[in-house]
C-alpha cells in the first residue's frame, strides 16, 4: 500500500491544475502537496468537508479510519490528477426503447413482482424484479417503461454487491458512459460517477444555508455535453435512515399543461448549456478535471426518440441563457420556467430510498434534486451510471 497523508479536520484545497502533471507524480511534487494539504484553507470541491490523504501514486483517497466503516469499500470515492481525457466526440445513436415490447413482456416475465405507482403519471416503484438479470430483451423494456413512466424505483437490487466492473458493463449496454469531469470515482472505474458525504463530515447544505433560504439543487445530470444522458441509474449504497431523498419533476407533463401559444414561442428557442462554471469550481479549488468543459446548444423543447413526447429541457445547474435574446428577456422567460417546474408540487415525484433501492430515470424528460434535510451524522453513498444517447432535437 502507498503510503499516504492524512487532511484531519481542518479545510484544506490544492490546485493540481497549477502543478501541470503529465506523468507520475515525482517525489518533490508529493511533498509539494502534502504542505499545500497542511496549509491551505478552503475546502475542496466535491469533496466538500471530507477528510482526505494522497498516496504517493498521487491518488486522492477517503482516509483509513473513514474507509474502514464503509460497507462497500470498492465504491469508496477516489480523485486521481493525472487522469486526463480528449474531448468527446459524436456518436451514432439508437436507443434500446425502441426495440422494445410494448407490452412490455421481457421486463415484467414473471409473476413475483409488484408495481405501485407514485403519481398517476410519472414514477413508478417496483419490486421482485432484478435489474442484474435483466436479458437483453428485458433491457429494451426497460429503456423503454423509463421513458413512458420517467422515473422507476427498483426494490432490493444487488447492483451494489456485483461491484463497479460489472455495473459499468451493465450500464454501456445503453450508450457509451459519461465519464465525469470532476467527482469522485471508485478507483480504476472512472465510469462510474459517485455521491458521497461520509460519516463525520460537515453537511453540504451548512455553507449553502448560510446565504440561502432553501438548498435545492435541481438539475438534469451534465445537459453540457453534446450528447447528453439518455437512461440513468443511481444506486444506494448507504444512507440516513430518514431523510436524504431526492425529487424529481415532470418536464413532458410541464410542458403540456403550457398554453399552445407559450409552447409555439418556447419551441422556437435554443438554450446555452455549459459546463465552465463545474470545471472552474474545481480548479478553483482541488483542481482536478479528467476533460475540458464544453459548452452547447440545445433546444429548450425536446423530442423524445422513442415516446415523440416533448418535454421542457431547461435546468438552473447548467443552463445559462436562452440565444438571441437580450439578459433580462432570457431571464424572464427562464425564471418563469423554472418556477413552472420547480414549485409545481403535483409535477413531481419523492424518492424515499431503501436499502438496495435503485432509482433508474430518463435524463431527457425530468430533473431532480437531492433533499438535504437530514441533521445526522450518517453516511451517504450513492453510484451513478450514466449512458450518453443522442443529440437533443425538436421534431415540430
Amino acid at each position: 500500500m502507498p503510503t499516504s497523508t492524512s487532511v484531519e479536520t481542518d479545510p484544506v484545497q490544492v490546485n493540481f491544475a497549477k502543478l501541470n502533471l503529465k506523468s507520475k507524480l515525482s517525489e518533490d511534487q508529493i511533498v509539494d502537496i502534502k504542505k499545500k494539504l497542511k496549509s491551505l484553507d478552503q475546502f475542496p470541491h466535491n469533496i466538500y468537508g471530507l477528510r482526505v490523504e494522497i498516496g504517493e501514486d498521487g491518488i486522492i483517497r477517503t482516509p483509513k479510519d473513514e474507509s474502514e466503516t464503509a460497507k462497500y469499500k470498492d465504491w469508496l470515492p477516489t480523485w486521481d490528477p493525472l487522469e486526463k481525457y480528449e474531448p468527446y466526440e459524436v456518436f451514432p445513436f439508437e436507443d434500446k426503447g425502441l426495440k422494445a415490447d410494448k407490452d412490455f413482456k421481457n421486463l415484467f416475465n414473471s409473476s413475483e413482482y409488484k408495481v405501485a405507482d407514485i403519481t398517476p403519471k410519472f414514477g413508478t416503484e417496483i419490486s421482485g424484479i432484478q435489474l442484474s438479470q435483466l436479458t437483453d430483451e428485458g433491457k429494451n423494456d426497460l429503456a423503454r417503461y423509463v421513458a413512458e413512466r420517467g422515473v422507476v424505483v427498483f426494490k432490493d437490487q444487488d447492483l451494489k454487491d456485483k461491484g463497479p466492473g460489472f455495473a459499468e458493463e451493465f450500464g454501456e449496454y445503453f450508450g457509451p458512459l459519461h465519464i465525469h469531469p470532476t467527482t469522485g470515482a471508485p478507483e480504476g472505474h472512472s465510469k462510474i460517477h459517485l455521491v458521497y458525504k461520509p460519516s463525520d463530515s460537515i453537511k453540504p447544505q451548512d455553507a449553502h444555508l448560510k446565504t440561502h433560504s432553501k438548498a435545492n439543487f435541481w438539475h438534469s445530470d451534465v445537459s453540457y455535453e453534446k450528447q447528453p444522458p439518455s437512461i440513468t441509474f443511481l444506486g444506494i449504497l448507504e444512507g440516513p435512515v430518514s431523510g436524504g431523498d431526492t425529487a424529481f419533476l415532470d418536464a413532458t407533463e410541464a410542458y403540456n399543461r403550457l398554453s399552445p401559444e407559450f409552447q409555439q414561442i418556447i419551441e422556437r428557442l435554443q438554450v446555452v448549456h455549459q459546463g465552465v462554471k463545474q470545471a472552474q469550481n474545481s480548479r478553483d479549488t482541488i483542481g482536478i478535471v479528467r476533460r475540458e468543459p464544453v459548452t452547447n446548444i440545445h433546444p429548450l423543447v425536446r423530442t423524445h426518440p422513442v415516446t415523440g413526447k416533448k418535454s421542457i429541457y431547461v435546468n438552473p445547474g447548467f443552463s445559462t441563457e436562452i440565444v438571441g435574446l437580450k439578459y433580462e428577456e432570457s431571464q424572464a422567460i427562464l425564471s418563469f420556467l423554472y418556477d413552472h417546474l420547480h414549485t409545481s408540487i403535483d409535477l413531481h415525484a419523492r424518492v424515499k430510498w431503501s436499502p438496495g433501492s435503485v432509482v433508474v430515470w430518463d435524463n431527457r424528460r425530468t430533473s431532480h434534486t437531492a433533499l438535504f434535510d437530514w441533521e445526522t451524522d450518517e453516511r451517504r453513498h450513492l453510484f451513478r451510471i450514466t449512458p450518453r444517447a443522442e443529440v437533443p432535437y425538436l421534431d415540430k
